[in-house]
């Protein structure tokens, strides 16, 4: 499958989305369990016919609003339609997933091989587990250990997520290195489809940040404010080390990228990236959670002849106001100023909003404080369905990799 005029570009968080990566959450989510929710980083178990039923109409807005809607299982289904990448990416997705023993790793190779694209893209995410080919591979004591729930390629729930394991920004793509062993997958998944697929490859688009560096960066703690002005969130999941990492690789690079506003934000999981309390809604409007913001440092990172400069800031309005040379900012505070309100919200990722134009957003439509209030502001909301979609703490945003933006 080729896209030959789909250029992939985004430098702005507001522009008209042309062209988005999603995933339709599957199997990968029948594999929960309360034993291993933890683990997988999921707070409770979906109902998956109903968080697909929400997810279609999620896809649905988009191509109602002539977004373009591809698909991560479509684009690995394309890149491993070639033999020797299907070979090394069978390779690699065992050695990702602790396949150690060489006699079991043999017989899980060969038994991948023998299957059609679709098959192995439809594994990678939803995992393989012992009784899905019981009988077939030599046990080993793993398998006798944990013989009833064993996944020799363990799911990927947070896959339909896709804002975290890659972004566009500016014509570059960055491959987040993920803070989470459970996540780490889904950043080989998307480094074959960049370094394979045709949209990519053919149009020689540079590589940002890589999976394979130590330091963590994942992509909803990235904001792309405009052209020149990027945000990225610093907690839970994205370390200092490797935002400087980022701002090097876009300074020394041909990225239009010259200031990085780093946004400093409490490690607690109800805050895990800086699109789960801030956003951008319009070009000079923004939604934010107000019950952080006594918490909040903000730095700039400035490219300069040096290479770049770094410097605290006053506070998040001010700094947004000089890195993007706007007279007066709006913060819309989600939830109203009602605490409780506000709090219940956020959980439920009133502030992960997704815009699809300038003032125009998606929004889940159980957040009903904050949509009015967006309303009351002039934003246009499109309301989905998230009663599901929300058990995997994230929004809108969080579920969507734009590609192009106009």
């Amino acid at each position: 499958m080729t896209h030959p005029l789909l250029v992939p570009h985004v430098s702005s968080e507001i522009g008209t989305l042309k062209a988005v990566v999603l995933h339709r959450p599957g199997k990968e989510l029948e594999r929960l369990t309360p034993q291993n929710l933890a683990e997988l980083l999921f707070d409770d178990i979906p109902w998956v016919r109903k968080i697909q039923e929400e997810h279609d109409e999620f896809a649905k807005v988009l191509k109602d609003n002539g977004i373009t809607v591809l698909y991560v299982k479509d684009l690995l289904q394309d890149v491993l339609k070639d033999e020797a990448i299907k070979e090394q990416f069978i390779i690699d997705l065992l050695k990702i997933n602790g396949i150690t023993n060489t006699e079991t790793e043999s017989y899980l190779k060969d038994y991948l091989m023998d299957l059609r694209c679709n098959d192995i893209a439809e594994i990678a995410i939803s995992g393989l587990e012992k009784g899905d080919i019981d009988n077939i591979i030599p046990k080993g004591l793993a398998e006798f250990i944990y013989e009833e729930h064993y996944f020799y390629i363990k799911p990927v729930p947070n896959m339909y997520f896709t804002r975290d394991p890659g972004a566009m920004i500016d014509g570059g793509f960055m491959i987040s290195s993920m803070k989470s062993a459970a996540r780490k997958p889904e950043t080989l998944i998307m480094k074959y489809i960049y370094k394979n697929h045709d949209i990519f490859k053919k149009n020689n688009v540079p590589c940002w940040y890589d999976n394979t560096y130590f330091h963590s960066l994942e992509g909803g703690d990235v904001l792309i404010l405009s052209d020149k002005v990027i945000a990225v969130g610093c907690g839970e999941r994205t370390t200092p080390q490797a935002i400087e990492r980022l701002a090097r690789n876009l300074f020394e690079g041909n990225s239009t990228v010259e200031h990085i506003l780093v946004v400093q934000i409490p490690i607690n999981r109800s805050y895990m990236h800086l699109d789960t309390v801030f956003t951008m809604v319009d070009k000079e409007r923004f939604v934010f959670y107000p019950g952080i913001k006594k918490d909040l440092r903000v730095f700039s990172i400035i490219k300069d002849d040096k290479g770049f400069s770094i410097q605290k800031e006053k506070d998040l309005q001010d700094a947004l106001k000089f890195a993007l040379n706007l007279r007066n900012i709006e913060i819309i505070p989600t939830g109203g100023f009602n605490a409780i309100t506000s709090a219940r919200e956020q959980w439920n990722d009133s502030t992960n909003t997704l815009a699809i134009a300038p003032g125009k957003v998606i929004t889940y439509s159980r957040n009903e404080s904050s949509n009015k209030i967006m309303r009351k502001e002039g934003i246009e909301v499109i309301e989905i369905e998230g009663s599901e979609l929300s058990r995997g703490r994230g929004g809108p945003r969080c579920m969507s990799m734009p590609l192009l933006r106009y």
